[in-house]
């Protein structure tokens, strides 16, 4: 089986930008690009395969076509497990929290989100939001809230094109204004506002905040300082590139190709997103932008070109 390129569903949140269609080629008729979802079987927004003998069918119908597509050994695979973002921060994001996998799937009917943020373009000064300065309790989290004090106590991070940032369900974070990321995180749709500078949404009225979920699930402490893997592990066909993040979820490395390179993708699928430049990928002529699907068992693929690619593919364990 051979792999293929991915056309991604646009959001157009009223936060977004337009560097999306600038500078990555999203097509879209809408103003703001927002996020494009590169990787996704989510019920809110399916990839679409583009090109090819499977053209036009969503990356979820193929899969449960050809669920060893998605792992040789698949039989614990009952649902796809991630889901890859481009993100483009015109303004600030709302502050919000992320529940876990019980809390999500008693309350929500969808999985917690972990999710890994990778800065692949920002303003000079700018910053997000990660965790708290200190430890809090939950009552003076919900003091803060009520008397709009909570910025005061959040943790602000400058950030730098590169860096790397893994947010756990329950740390409070936001991206902010002037960066734009790739997101690697668990396939779920589930955020709580916390905080939204008091913004107007499409419907004439301010932005829905979840403050009561949102202190039942949010730790009210610095979230940990994250310290990228030296390696991911001999089980992952990324080992020959810059380890990002080894989770549970999902195996992340970022590859820069000066020339050619071979990869052996055998019991796992793997996820192509380019960064930068251009190549070729299996026979496909890639740019910046550019999504693709590689199928487990496809065997030694052939990547080529000047261009800096974000690869994901997952744990044996699931």
């Amino acid at each position: 089986m051979k792999p293929f390129e991915l056309k991604p569903p646009i959001k157009d949140y009223i936060w977004g930008g337009t560097r999306l269609r600038e500078e990555f080629g999203k097509k879209s008729s809408l103003d703001r690009l927002a996020e494009s979802w590169e990787l996704s079987c989510h019920k809110d927004g399916m990839s679409i395969i583009s090109g090819g003998e499977y053209d036009g069918m969503t990356l979820d119908a193929f899969l449960r076509e050809h669920p060893k597509a998605f792992k040789t050994d698949c039989t614990n695979f009952e649902e796809f497990p991630i889901l890859i973002k481009l993100i483009d921060a015109r303004d600030n994001l709302s502050v919000q929290v992320h529940p876990d996998n019980e809390y999500a799937r008693k309350f929500e009917g969808d999985n917690g989100k972990t999710e890994m943020w990778y800065i692949a373009e920002c303003d000079e000064g700018a910053e997000l939001i990660y965790g708290f300065k200190e430890s809090i309790t939950k009552e003076e989290f919900r003091k803060a809230i009520e008397e709009n004090t909570l910025l005061e106590k959040l943790n602000r991070v400058k950030v730098h094109k590169g860096d790397v940032f893994f947010i756990t369900p329950g740390t409070l974070h936001a991206i902010g204004k002037g960066i734009l990321i790739a997101e690697i995180q668990q396939s779920s749709n589930v955020t709580y506002r916390v905080y939204d500078y008091g913004r107007i949404g499409a419907d004439g009225k301010p932005r829905e905040l979840h403050i009561e979920k949102a202190l039942e699930v949010t730790k009210p402490e610095p979230a940990m300082k994250y310290k990228q893997p030296d390696y991911l592990t001999d089980e992952t066909p990324v080992r020959k590139s810059c380890p990002l993040c080894f989770c549970n979820y999902f195996l992340t490395s970022k590859c820069d190709i000066s020339g050619e390179t071979r990869f052996n993708i055998s019991d796992t699928f793997m996820h192509i997103l380019v960064m930068d430049g251009e190549g070729d990928v299996a026979g496909i002529s890639v740019k910046k932008g550019s999504s693709i699907f590689v199928p487990a068992g496809t065997g030694i693929i052939n990547i080529k070109g000047e261009c800096s690619l974000i690869m994901t593919t997952i744990s044996r364990r699931i």
